[in-house]
């Protein structure tokens, strides 16, 4: 008898704060956090965004995996989406663009720029992934988790 009161005043507390949290009015990420957001995400043709991802992928191809592969161009970049999880997190834009590489091969990449998401939240961060060279698997299955 004693166990029943105790879960049904549980219930109770848990229904009131779950009723409190969903009364709240919704906010943009960035009034909430303390970030140096200017209001303007990059495009997903932004130049310095796919210099970081080239640099990035040959310097793991090359250190990591002993590969001489390069990126040697983006095509088709496309936006597949901003802020798909709503304004209370922190604004992100889904791109994906086909990319030749320097063996001649055209693969599709995914990726996404994450407003301070970049070290220590200082910068934007991209982060990215190629199908069929997801090779830490951190993307998987087929770079789905780098999409919207």
């Amino acid at each position: 008898m004693h166990l029943t009161r105790s879960a049904i005043l549980a219930a109770a507390v848990l229904a009131l704060c779950a009723g409190s949290a969903s009364a709240r009015p919704r906010e943009r990420a960035e009034d909430f956090f303390t970030m140096n957001y200017d209001g303007r995400m990059p495009a997903c043709d932004d130049g310095t965004s796919l210099y970081e991802i080239s640099q990035r992928f040959a310097t793991a191809e090359a250190f990591t995996f002993n590969s001489p592969l390069r990126m040697a161009a983006f095509t088709d970049i496309r936006q597949s989406g901003f802020r798909p999880n709503g304004s209370d997190f922190i604004p992100r834009r889904y791109c994906t663009a086909k990319v030749v590489f320097n063996d001649h091969s055209v693969r599709t990449m995914k990726y996404f720029i994450v407003e301070s998401g970049g070290f220590m939240g200082f910068n934007r961060g991209v982060q990215f992934c190629v199908l069929g060279l997801d090779r830490y698997r951190a993307f998987s299955p087929d770079c789905d988790a780098a999409g919207p």
